[in-house]
C-alpha cells in the first residue's frame, strides 16, 4: 500500500510565554528573534523543506503580530524596491505566505499539546500530517522534519523525533519505552509523559516533531486532562503502540537540538547559530573568547 505523502503541518502557537516576560508581554515568543529571524521563521523553513505545502497555526488571543508577520508589507517593500536593496527585498519576500497556504485555529482554552492538536483536526482531516514545536530549533545538515518524512516513508505509522538525555533530565520529557532498536529508529511498545527519573523506560527523549496518524486525533476526542490537568499528545500517540494500530517509532534525528522556550537554552542557540554564520562567526567569536578571558585575568 502507498503511503501518504506529509503535506500538512500543525503549529501549536497558543502558549503565553510567560518565561520570556515582560518581552511576551507585548509580541508573541514565536517572533522573538534568534539571531535575525524570529523562532517561527526557522520552523516554517525546515516545514517547507520536508514539503510541507498547508501550514496550520493553533494560537490564541494576542497573537496578531504572528499573522502580520506571514503577510505582505506593500509599503515596506516599496521603501526597499525604491532604494535598490533587493537582496533585502528578496529576504522579506521569503517571509511571505501564499494566500490559502496558512490558517489559523483558535485555542481558547489552554488544557495543552494534545488540545491544541485536536483543534486543528477539520483541517488536517484524514491524512498523516505533521507537528513542530517551535520552541524546538533543530540545527542540521539536512532539516530534522525532513529526516522523519524520509524515514516515514519507509516504516510508516506514527513518529516522534527522539533524543538521549542523562537519566535524571527525563522526568522533563516524554520518554519512549523501547521495544525494537532498528539503528536510526526504535519501535516503540509505549510512552510516559514526565516519568520520575527512576521510573523512566528509557534515556530516548521525544521533542517537538511529530507525523502522526489522524487515528491520533480520534484518541484525542476521548482523552481526559493526564499529567499537569492537560489533555497530553503523548497519551494519545502511546494508545498507537497496541498491536495493530500502525505503530510508533522514535526517530534519532540527526543535529543539535535547543531548548528555545528556555532563557539559557535561548542563549545556546544565539551564540551558536551566530558563530555558524559568515558574517557573524569572526567577530562573535573574538568576543566570546575576550569574555572567557575576563574571568582569568582576574584571578
Amino acid at each position: 500500500m502507498k503511503k501518504q505523502k506529509i503535506t500538512k503541518a500543525v503549529f501549536p502557537v497558543a502558549g503565553l510565554g510567560t518565561r520570556f516576560l515582560p518581552a511576551t508581554k507585548s509580541i508573541p515568543k514565536e517572533i522573538m528573534t534568534l539571531v535575525d529571524r524570529p523562532l517561527i521563521q526557522y520552523a516554517i523553513d525546515e516545514a517547507r523543506a520536508a514539503g510541507i505545502k498547508e501550514f496550520i497555526f493553533v494560537t490564541s488571543r494576542g497573537k496578531s503580530a504572528l499573522e502580520d508577520y506571514f503577510d505582505t508589507a506593500p509599503e515596506l517593500e516599496s521603501a526597499l524596491r525604491r532604494s535598490g536593496k533587493d537582496q533585502l527585498l528578496e529576504v522579506l519576500r521569503h517571509t511571505n505566505m501564499e494566500s490559502g497556504a496558512i490558517a489559523y485555529i483558535r485555542q481558547n482554552r489552554p488544557l495543552g499539546l494534545g488540545h491544541a492538536v485536536w483543534c486543528a483536526r477539520r483541517l488536517i482531516g484524514d491524512e498523516p500530517f505533521a507537528v513542530i514545536l517551535p520552541d524546538d530549533v533543530i540545527a542540521a545538515e539536512k532539516p530534522c522534519l525532513q529526516q522523519m518524512v524520509e524515514a516515514h516513508a519507509e516504516l510508516g505509522g506514527n513518529m516522534v523525533a527522539a533524543m538521549e538525555v542523562p537519566p535524571e533530565k527525563a522526568s522533563a520529557y516524554g520518554v519512549l519505552d523501547v521495544a525494537e532498536d532498528l539503528g536510526a529508529a526504535v519501535r516503540a511498545r509505549g510512552m510516559v509523559e514526565k516519568p520520575k527519573a527512576e521510573e523512566a523506560p528509557s534515556n530516548l527523549a521525544v521533542i517537538g516533531r511529530y507525523i502522526l496518524t489522524p487515528q491520533v486525533l480520534d484518541n484525542l476526542h476521548r482523552m481526559k486532562p493526564g499529567s499537569g490537568g492537560e489533555i497530553q499528545l503523548t497519551d494519545a500517540i502511546a494508545e498507537e503502540c497496541a498491536e495493530g494500530r500502525g505503530g510508533v517509532y522514535g526517530f534519532r534525528f540527526r543535529g543539535q537540538r535547543f531548548d528555545c522556550g528556555s532563557k539559557a537554552g535561548f542563549l545556546q542557540a544565539t551564540v551558536a547559530f551566530g558563530l555558524a554564520r559568515d558574517d557573524l562567526r569572526d567577530e562573535l567569536a573574538e568576543y566570546l573568547q575576550q569574555m572567557v578571558a575576563l574571568p582569568k585575568a582576574a584571578q
